[in-house]
């Protein structure tokens, strides 16, 4: 009887031992993993470091980053920015799709200089045209620059975020890019398990493809960006980049009329019912109105959308820093003091 008791015994603890480990494993992986709505509270207002790193070479777009941008948005009270970086400009075309190591250095210094002023970073792929124009072709490549940028970030501390593509568009339509999210997610999981990621439907991350966006359900650690340039004929008057003639829109205004506020409001309320529906949090990655309108509306309508998103509990970050959109002034070496006031309101 003794002996039977010491042999189950053998075989009972080291299995009550093994079960013991898994769970407590899975209690620390559950405690490591970061909630996904804090994660956007601490996002609170942000800004874009645009025109730099996503131009083919750093200052074809008219910008090169300086250290005292950081400093500089720190200074204003901003919680945290958004980096917007063209990976698929500094990779090798053909597999292994190797991503220069010098480009790397480079995302390492502005990502670096991010958070050692203990503002939170948004890291994303953006102006992957190829990939618009022809997903079938590109997505192998997209996949394997994200399985080199995941793996390289991965014992970054949970206050870098991943953004896995900025607008979807064109070629990569909605089901397509739901696919291409799905195998992202699944790749950045093995080497991120705990990432936060920042996803966004498709259309140029536009909130009516809201719908349309699809993510799993047992992956709760995912924040969903939509932008935000409504009335286009404002935001975008006498951009050379867009496909109609903006030119023809010079002198749009936004003054606030009630007509103008509703429906600011109405897209917003429209976001805001399908974040309750699906438990998701959500943050406007980019909104902002070029310098070509006339900085009384640029600074009221810019003042209305941050406050319209406050109000949900939407966290942001304008687009962008200092130039076409800027709220900096590059030349003058100030701050656009009326959109400064607005993102930032004066205590």
């Amino acid at each position: 009887m003794l002996k039977t008791t010491k042999l189950s015994l053998n075989i009972v603890l080291p299995l009550l031992l093994v079960l013991w480990c898994i769970i407590a494993q899975a209690a620390t992986q559950q405690e490591k993993t970061p909630d996904p709505f804090e994660q956007n509270r601490l996002l609170a207002r942000g800004v874009n470091l645009g025109n730099a790193l996503e131009a083919r070479k750093e200052g074809q777009m008219g910008v090169v980053l300086e250290d005292k941008y950081f400093e500089l948005i720190k200074n204003a009270g901003f919680n945290s920015v958004r980096i917007p970086v063209r990976w698929s400009a500094h990779a090798l075309p053909e597999y292994p799709y190797t991503i220069e190591p010098a480009f790397f250095d480079r995302v390492d210094w502005a990502v670096k200089n991010t958070l050692d002023r203990n503002l939170r970073v948004v890291l994303n792929m953006h102006h992957y045209r190829e990939l618009e124009e022809n997903p079938e072709k590109h997505s192998k490549r997209f996949l394997e620059l994200w399985q080199q940028i995941a793996e390289h970030y991965k014992n970054y501390p949970d206050s870098l975020l991943l953004e896995f593509l900025n607008e979807p568009c064109r070629k990569l339509d909605a089901e397509k890019w739901n696919l291409l999210a799905k195998q992202t997610l699944n790749l950045v999981r093995q080497s991120n398990p705990n990432r936060t990621i920042v996803i966004g439907p498709g259309n140029w991350n536009n909130l009516a493809y809201l719908d349309r966006l699809q993510l799993p359900e047992d992956d709760r650690n995912i924040i969903v960006t939509c932008h935000y340039y409504s009335p286009f004929n404002f935001t975008h008057q006498g951009a050379s980049w867009v496909d109609a003639d903006s030119d023809q829109w010079l002198g749009t205004t936004w003054t606030g009329t009630e007509e103008q506020k509703q429906d600011v409001i109405k897209d917003f309320d429209t976001i805001d019912a399908w974040a309750k529906k699906n438990n998701r949090p959500i943050y406007i990655g980019e909104f902002g109105a070029y310098s070509k309108a006339d900085m009384p509306s640029r600074a009221l309508w810019t003042d209305f959308v941050a406050r319209q998103a406050e109000e949900r509990n939407f966290n942001w970050a304008y687009w962008e820093f200092c130039a076409g959109f800027g709220i900096y002034d590059r030349k003058k070496n100030d701050w656009n003091h009326p959109l400064l006031n607005a993102l930032i309101p004066p205590k």
